[in-house]
């Protein structure tokens, strides 16, 4: 594999494909004029094959071959010329014993650098450290800075895992990858460890260039056979493929194996005999993983078994795994996801709230716990929501440590088919300020164990990479796992610092390429609320399917607590101390205060905190309705920009990366339409108030498909009724029957964009075609399915809905438009509406 790399990066024949990310080294701008600032050499110190030393070296070579065109050679000593040199602190000082005064303190996995005339000096507090340096400096030179500096580095938290929701085998509900959108597991196949696990070896390369420790590799819904002993060797496998990056391997386990797996007759975690069951597991795999990371768990949350089960406390359960895993190091990341959607209802219990699960559950434990458990918290008190408030149970740990789960998969950010870059969400939760005895209390101070004294802190990020050569099925998507690696090590960057890093490792140093993507990426999180959802009332996406598409009626009525309490009337959760569920009581005082009063609440969080009148005024004098048709128009306009600004890039960029960022620019300006039309509609239904503005349900562009002449079409009624502009679609009449859709055109004769609504299912592909007067103005096939990684469905609704739009196409008055659509499987070719667009003009 390091072959092929060294082919990309030196400029033959090999395609742009995304597989190496931003490790490309690829050729600096006038790289010849600085090779007299390079090492011509490289030492490195005490290096054995297998381990991060001696990967740091090949790094070196690699690299700075790949950026400069200059052959490095490996010495085991300093020879002649500029050289440079690799190591921990240790094995450097027992060579230089009167360098120890003049190095810094490290901690683990910290590193120094030191770069002069050429000369670069690497030192790691531990091999994984000298292995961070090196890759700190190939970024430091690939920006094109070969000047001379000298820089200390250590890590903010020392956990900096990341999830994989890899299952072990394909199929079932979530396929080979929980909430993955970028192809099959890396690491699983048909129930076991994959033979080739050469792509697991370039992710924990990707990984250790950012600072990531540990990756735990299959689900937390665990399948209680990942510990077969045939399993277990092949877990030991995955480690082995790891270890020359000094990532770690951690383990999801199901808290009900003793039975599922052991035979046993309990789960108890107090009981003897599973006591001694799990202690076996971790010996076993600690004699086939000696440095395995640990353990992550998954208990008594959406079905899942655990302690509670047993009427024990989640400290009973964390610490049966603690105590096995102490004898050999391990530590255990315990999931504070922990809620019982089998007891919520919203009719009965206007107090309900999901939102309170986490601080109820963990309540009076935080002194229970062994001191190497760390509870896992997501970010927000829901689940990975486009806004939620920093999570209050960060306040409730005071002895033990916790790390932030953030979510790198767009599980409810579009899934990685709409570009959302998510740097600025991150900081914007981890500046946030929690006052916690009225002291400053940011989250980011919590969770680096700095602001309560704990040791074992950090992040865990759910990233979900699989098998498609871009990681996460979009180039764009990786500036978020490259970002969740900076900020895990350095909270204080900057989300534009980061980007313009990223960008220059993937795309090169093109200032227009800089700029435009820097553009798109700091205005997709915005747009992105902007369209789905805002003022704190959550995604709206379809919660009870692929969690994608628009379903706002989908987030009431079951016991999945994402509930939005909207009525004819009003709308918003209250969750208010004094009226509500009480969620706000849940914070530090000063915190509390400004939660439970809607005048000092922020206007993004009113509808999360409160539960108001459509009519309520915001602080910008709009009325709460008035904001999410305005909202809703502003984000789904500023997504059409993606489009015109990245086709600026056109030849600038390898083709196959353009091409493949093009077609999902243009996808998301489509679908932030349906986006957009869908939620307005729901809530001008549900209200009854219209826009101030007209736009809301008046569509002068569009021709409804259902009006249209039909020839083996039929209309056909959309559930949710808002997925479909006029409620109907048309669809087929068989699944054997070619439907033709006609109308005259009454527009005046020019060049207009034609654009078609369709429905594209995941049980079929079906063809259409466009026509103007006879003339095929364009053809396309039902397959975003193969497209796109967004989850599939078999619906005709917002998550299936898509647009395809022809530019520029010269039609007369009176000119007849055809679309004929050709069923493929169950999927009978559904059509929504055609839109005729004076060139330029947005829907």
């Amino acid at each position: 594999m390091r072959s092929l790399l060294w082919l990309a990066v030196v400029g033959l024949a090999v395609a742009e494909d995304g597989l190496a990310a931003w490790l490309r080294y690829a050729r600096v701008p006038s790289a010849s004029r600085h090779l007299g600032k390079l090492p011509s050499a490289v030492v490195t110190l005490n290096a054995t094959k297998g381990y991060p030393v001696h990967t740091a070296g090949q790094e070196l070579v690699d690299g700075i071959g790949g950026l400069f065109g200059k052959k490095l050679t490996v010495a085991k000593s300093k020879p002649k010329g500029t050289t440079a040199t690799v190591g921990t602190v240790s094995a450097y000082v027992d060579k230089n014993p009167s360098a120890a005064k003049g190095l810094p303190d490290l901690v683990e996995d910290g590193f120094y650098l030191k770069i002069s005339k050429g000369n670069v000096l690497i030192l790691g507090q531990n091999e994984r450290g000298a292995l961070y340096g090196a890759f700190h400096y190939l970024s430091v030179i690939a920006q094109g800075n070969v000047s001379d500096f000298t820089l200390t580095s250590n890590p903010d938290a020392p956990v900096r895992w990341v999830n994989q929701w890899d299952n072990m085998q394909d199929g079932g509900t979530h396929g080979s990858v929980e909430r993955g959108y970028g192809g099959d597991s890396i690491f699983f196949w048909d129930g076991h460890i994959r033979e080739d696990l050469t792509r697991a070896g370039q992710y924990a390369r990707l990984l250790a260039s950012i600072g990531i420790n540990a990756v735990v590799a299959n689900n937390v819904n665990a399948n209680a056979s990942i510990l077969t002993p045939e399993n277990m060797d092949g877990l030991a496998r995955i480690a082995d493929v790891f270890r020359p990056y000094g990532v770690q391997l951690g383990v999801s386990l199901n808290f009900a194996a003793p039975q599922l797996l052991g035979g046993l007759d309990t789960f108890d975690p107090l009981d003897k005999t599973v006591v001694n069951w799990w202690q076996g597991i971790a010996d076993n795999l600690y004699k086939r993983i000696p440095d395995m990371a640990g353990y992550l768990v998954k208990a008594n949350s959406e079905g899942q078994p655990g302690p509670m089960t047993y009427n024990r406390t989640l400290a009973d359960g964390a610490n049966l795994f603690a105590r096995t895993l102490k004898p050999h190091g391990g530590i255990i990341l315990f999931r504070a996801f922990v809620y019982d959607h089998r007891s919520l209802n919203q009719t009965l219990d206007w107090k309900a709230d999901r939102a309170n699960a986490a601080v109820d559950y963990f309540d009076g434990l935080d002194d229970k716990f062994e001191d190497n458990v760390v509870i896992q918290i997501k970010y927000g008190p829901i689940d990975f929501q486009v806004r939620e408030p920093v999570s209050p149970l960060f306040t409730h740990l005071r002895r033990t440590g916790a790390t932030v789960e953030l979510q790198i998969t767009q599980e409810y950010l579009g899934q990685q088919a709409h570009v959302v870059y998510l740097a600025p969400m991150w900081k914007e939760l981890l500046d946030f300020d929690l006052r916690v005895d009225s002291k400053p209390s940011t989250l980011k101070s919590i969770v680096s164990g700095k602001r309560f004294g704990q040791k074992l802190t950090g992040y865990a990020g759910v990233v979900n990479v699989g098998t498609n050569t871009t990681w996460l099925g979009s180039h764009l998507a990786m500036s978020n796992l490259y970002a969740y690696g900076k900020l895990a090590w350095d909270p204080e960057q900057t989300s534009t610092g980061i980007l313009k890093e990223w960008t220059t490792l993937t795309f090169g140093h093109d200032k227009l390429v800089h700029d435009v993507i820097t553009k798109i990426s700091m205005e997709s999180w915005p747009a992105y609320e902007d369209y789905s959802g805002n003022l704190g009332i959550q995604t709206l996406t379809d919660i009870l399917l692929g969690h994608y598409g628009p379903n706002p009626g989908s987030q009431d009525g079951n016991p999945w607590g994402q509930w939005t309490r909207a009525d004819d009337d009003t709308i918003g959760m209250d969750r208010t101390v004094w009226n509500g569920t009480g969620f706000a009581g849940q914070y530090p005082p000063e915190i509390a205060a400004m939660y439970e009063n809607i005048e000092t609440t922020p206007d993004n969080l009113l509808l999360w905190f409160h539960h108001v009148p459509y009519t309520q005024k915001l602080k910008s004098g709009k009325t709460v309705i008035q904001h999410f048709y305005d909202a809703h128009y502003k984000g789904s306009a500023t997504a059409q920009t993606f489009v015109t600004l990245w086709e600026k890039l056109k030849g600038r960029i390898d083709k196959e990366r353009y091409e493949h960022v093009l077609f999902r620019l243009i996808y998301q300006a489509g679908h932030s339409l349906v986006w957009r039309d869908s939620v307005n509609q729901f809530y001008f239904n549900k209200s009854g108030i219209p826009d101030e503005l007209g736009r809301v349900g008046n569509h002068k562009y569009r021709i409804e498909a259902e009006e249209m002449e039909l020839k083996g079409y039929k209309s056909y009624r959309v559930s949710p009724f808002e997925a479909a502009s006029g409620y109907h679609c048309v669809v087929t009449e068989t699944n054997s029957t070619v439907g033709t859709a006609t109308t005259k055109l009454k527009v005046p004769s020019g060049k207009y964009d034609l654009a078609v609504n369709y429905y594209d299912m995941a049980l079929g592909n079906s063809t259409w075609e466009l026509f103007v007067d006879r003339k095929l103005v364009g053809k396309w096939k039902g397959d975003l399915e193969y497209e796109l990684g967004r989850a599939p469905s078999p619906y005709i609704d917002g998550q299936t809905a898509a647009r395809k739009t022809f530019r520029g196409v010269r039609v007369k008055k009176g000119s007849e438009l055809k679309v004929v659509g050709r069923p493929d499987g169950l999927e009978p070719a559904p059509i929504d509406y055609i839109s005729v667009l004076p060139e330029g003009t947005v829907d």
